[in-house]
């Protein structure tokens, strides 16, 4: 590995600066928990490394217009350890508490885990289920977009090689609204997802559902928004015949591949039966939310 530069920039702009200035290439170390890993196996090389953890905005966790807004470079144990946050957005954190092992959780962070673009990640389903907004910032200042827009494919995603994902928004939810996230993996702990499933909903003051989103993970390139499958839940109670076209809908959406952890047609049987389950879970939870 050739000479590697490394800078530790204490704002935004000084960081985005290091990254419009950079001749070759540059990666943003948040956790490093993936990106380490990459350039110890040499599967990237970068010649500038721009860590950003001393940037405030990127390890904040504040409460914003009902929601929560936390930075990109957040360890994911200090928003399991955030009360606050886990009790508004328990699906989310369903997901980050799948990130590894306590000692991972306590380097990595969820933004590293949006921006590794793997389509197996556990947070992705999880916060576009929730309906997440990342900010991202360039030399063109801040733009925001939707989570389920930033990776495009394994190991890619829509920034611009001079941009920041900043930080992500995990708005407010109505009244009766609760999400929740599950995964199957062949091993207990610290696996990847074969198959994932992220479920948001909104019930009225009668128990029929008004909004729903539903995301998979691990199905196809990358983690999906299956309007299909929440579609099928709104104005229903939620009940069995919905919950089965929910799953015959997320079935439907999957474009998985065969490898040795899970065939296609495997992977297809398991998403309908995990986003069920999935929307069982988040039901339960918002019967008992206010």
């Amino acid at each position: 590995m050739s000479a590697m530069r490394y800078e530790r920039p204490g704002t935004l702009e000084a960081a985005v600066a290091l990254l419009s200035g950079a001749t070759g290439a540059a990666r943003v170390l948040a956790g490093g928990t993936d990106l380490l890993v990459q350039m110890r196996t040499g599967r990237i090389e970068p010649q500038l490394l721009v860590d950003c953890k001393d940037i405030p905005e990127m390890t904040a966790i504040v409460a914003d217009d009902g929601g929560f807004r936390f930075g990109a470079a957040t360890p994911c144990m200090a928003l399991v350890e955030h009360e606050a946050f886990t009790k508004a957005c328990p699906g989310v954190i369903d997901g980050v508490k799948l990130i590894g092992s306590i000692q991972v959780k306590g380097r990595a962070s969820v933004g590293g885990n949006v921006c590794n673009a793997s389509p197996a990640a556990d947070s992705v389903p999880a916060l576009i289920a929730a309906g997440a907004v990342a900010t991202i910032i360039g030399p063109g200042g801040r733009r925001e977009t939707r989570v389920e827009n930033i990776a495009t494919g394994p190991g890619k995603t829509s920034l611009a090689r001079d941009e920041i994902l900043v930080s992500l928004l995990v708005p407010r939810k109505p009244p009766h609204s609760a999400d929740a996230y599950l995964r199957f993996t062949p091993r207990t702990e610290m696996d990847i997802a074969v198959v994932s499933a992220g479920v948001n909903l909104t019930l009225d003051r009668d128990g029929v559902c008004r909004k729903a989103r539903v995301s998979l993970g691990a199905v196809a390139e990358r983690a999906l928004l299956v309007s299909e499958a929440g579609a099928a839940l709104i104005g229903t109670t939620v009940d069995e015949a919905a919950l089965e076209k929910l799953a015959a809908a997320a079935a439907a959406a999957c474009k998985p591949i065969d490898d040795k952890r899970g065939t296609k047609a495997y992977r297809i049987k398991v998403a309908g039966v995990l986003a069920r389950r999935a929307a069982q879970i988040a039901l339960d939870r918002a019967r008992k939310v206010n």
